[in-house]
């Protein structure tokens, strides 16, 4: 039930038992390493500001599974999942067909797009492209993010293999491919020549865009501009193509897209959480693994030059703790750590011990809660500068898990977090 069979087998019995739905509205795909979530998201809003009725399909989510099927930022309502969840189990049983989870969310998405008329859909795939249950919706546009090494034992165990796995999201036939595009980013030299042969094989334009440095995220880091550029791009390619429902001459409008690019806010990834002086409080940010962390010590550099912060941390078991904390430290003033009641988070005994063998101490620890996180924000906001500046806003990275958590508890309290009220905690343990 959670776990990943590559292959489509099922997707498409369950799609053929339930009516096609993913036949009736347009796709684009969003496949790569990282920066999946972030790119379908600007790109979801730049289609819906230029009158397209715009369904998102992303994961996972921080706090609800609703958060994962959206209609023009809305979440899919508590009743409707629950009523397509049924309508998926049964068509399992009809056609003896026993779907993982990803597979019955993703035929909830394609219901619940159809029976809602949308114009297009933003699909990000959940692992690799070419077998991912998102690809039987055949989208005209594929946009590949970037490629590194994850999940070899199914994709492949170069990047090259991997590569191909993801761009195979359009078809892997080419009769299937034909006539379709690939918008690439985040890609080496080599790689992107790869691409480029691979695309003429298929009979697939390719697009490779400049990084757009006009435009201006909520988000910090040079990173999200790389994503928001893709976004930008593939949005260019299909409002030049097609129209929304009704209208008779619409053309991809750049000015309206970077201005709407300027209020949307991927949450939990490098996020910026305002108090009501409008000073940032906290950034929040799911650095879950080197790679991340990087990034996130790049933005800081860049954003907050010589600052250093109090941070609030916590990990999975099965990541590189040690390297994450050496990169972060020399931007870190005060360790605060903790844990969720996960099952495979780092317990605050381990964490310790990681810290203490790098020589780093740790000002608090605790178990996530709304007391351990107010204790810890008045612990920044009390901790001043001696150059008399206003104190740094409190960082809270590691574990997705951690960072949702963290939203659910502060989704009251900040306007940035709006979109989580009303949201009932789900699982997330299948991702």
């Amino acid at each position: 039930m959670f776990g990943m069979v590559p292959g489509l087998e099922s997707t498409r019995a369950l799609c053929n038992a339930l009516g096609n739905p993913e036949k009736k509205f347009r796709s684009i795909h969003v496949v790569g390493t990282n920066g999946k979530g972030s790119t379908s998201f600007y790109l979801a809003g730049i289609l819906q500001a230029n009158g397209f009725k715009t369904g998102l399909y992303v994961s996972p989510h921080l706090v609800s599974l609703r958060e994962r099927i959206r209609i023009d930022d809305a979440p899919i309502l508590a009743e409707d999942l629950d009523r397509l969840l049924l309508q998926v189990k049964s068509a399992a049983e009809s056609v003896s067909v026993e779907p993982t989870f990803f597979e019955v969310l993703t035929l909830v998405a394609f219901l619940y797009y159809a029976e809602n008329q949308i114009d297009v859909a933003v699909l990000e795939a959940g692992m690799g492209g070419r077998l991912d249950s998102t690809a039987v919706a055949g989208g005209e546009i594929a946009v590949v993010t970037s490629i590194g090494l994850e999940h070899t034992e199914v994709l492949g165990l170069t990047e090259s293999a991997i590569l191909r796995e993801k761009m195979g999201v359009v078809g892997d036939m080419r009769e299937r491919a034909a006539g379709k595009c690939f918008i690439l980013g985040g890609l080496s030299e080599s790689l992107l020549q790869e691409a480029r042969e691979y695309a003429a094989e298929l009979g697939c334009d390719c697009i490779v865009p400049a990084i757009r440095e006009d435009v201006r995220l909520p988000n910090l880091g040079h990173h999200y501009i790389e994503n928001a550029s893709l976004s930008l791009a593939a949005a260019a390619q299909f409002i030049n193509g097609v129209h929304p429902a009704g209208a008779t001459s619409v053309r991809f409008d750049d000015s309206l897209a970077v201005k709407t690019l300027a209020t949307r806010s991927w949450a939990g990834r490098m996020q910026l959480l305002s108090g009501p002086d409008g000073n940032t409080r906290v950034i929040l940010d799911g650095a879950h693994n080197s790679h991340a962390v990087r990034r996130l010590v790049q933005s800081l550099c860049e954003y907050y030059p010589g600052k250093k912060f109090h941070c609030l941390f916590g990990a999975l078991k099965d990541k590189d703790v040690g390297e994450m904390l050496k990169l972060m430290a020399p931007h870190v003033s005060h360790w605060h750590i903790t844990k969720t009641p996960y099952p495979r988070f780092r317990e605050l005994s381990d964490l310790r011990g990681e810290m203490q063998a790098l020589g780093l101490p740790v000002s608090s620890e605790g178990e996530l809660s709304r007391e351990y996180l107010d204790s810890v924000l008045r612990d920044s906001a009390a901790c001043g500068h001696d150059d008399g500046e206003t104190s740094s806003p409190l960082l809270i990275t590691g574990s997705l898990y951690m960072i949702g958590a963290c939203v659910q508890l502060l989704k009251d309290d900040f306007a940035e977090l709006a979109f989580f009220r009303g949201l009932e905690p789900s699982t997330n343990e299948h991702r």
